[in-house]
């Protein structure tokens, strides 16, 4: 009996694996838009008080259908996303600008959470980070 349920389990474990394999396989050829960033974090380094806290972040739909960004939202108010608002063409690039307020001095870490129709990643967390002085 002990054998038989060891076996069972074994038998479970190795399906489980072959079956998680094939689905990685059919999520790259699914149909729909795709979003890839050609970075998700930028360091403004150390910047001075009142200083240009401007980035961007730019994208392209990689994928066979328009990609729409539905919401960015920032972790805080004193970072501020602008973004495309109409639909990303396949294989067309889009940008999300950030202005932070370098006028809070001290180190930072912020967040900016990007929602979209992308069938591989509908939520995208981008970070920035720096340090402002006096």
């Amino acid at each position: 009996m002990k054998k038989f349920f060891l076996l069972s389990m074994f038998v479970s474990m190795a399906l489980t694996v072959l079956n998680a394999q094939d689905v990685k396989a059919t999520t790259e050829n699914i149909d729909g838009p795709k979003i890839e960033f050609s970075e998700q974090e930028h360091n403004y380094g150390t910047l001075q008080k009142g200083g240009d806290g401007n980035c961007e972040f730019v994208f392209t739909n990689n994928g066979n259908e328009p990609l729409i960004l539905s919401n960015v939202k920032a972790s805080c108010g004193c970072t501020v996303p602008t973004w495309t608002k109409e639909p990303i063409m396949p294989g067309q690039k889009g940008s999300i600008k950030v202005r932070y307020n370098t006028n809070n001095i001290g180190a930072f870490t912020k967040t900016i959470t990007v929602t979209s129709n992308a069938v591989d990643s509908p939520r995208i967390v981008l970070k920035i980070r720096g340090k402002v002085e006096q």
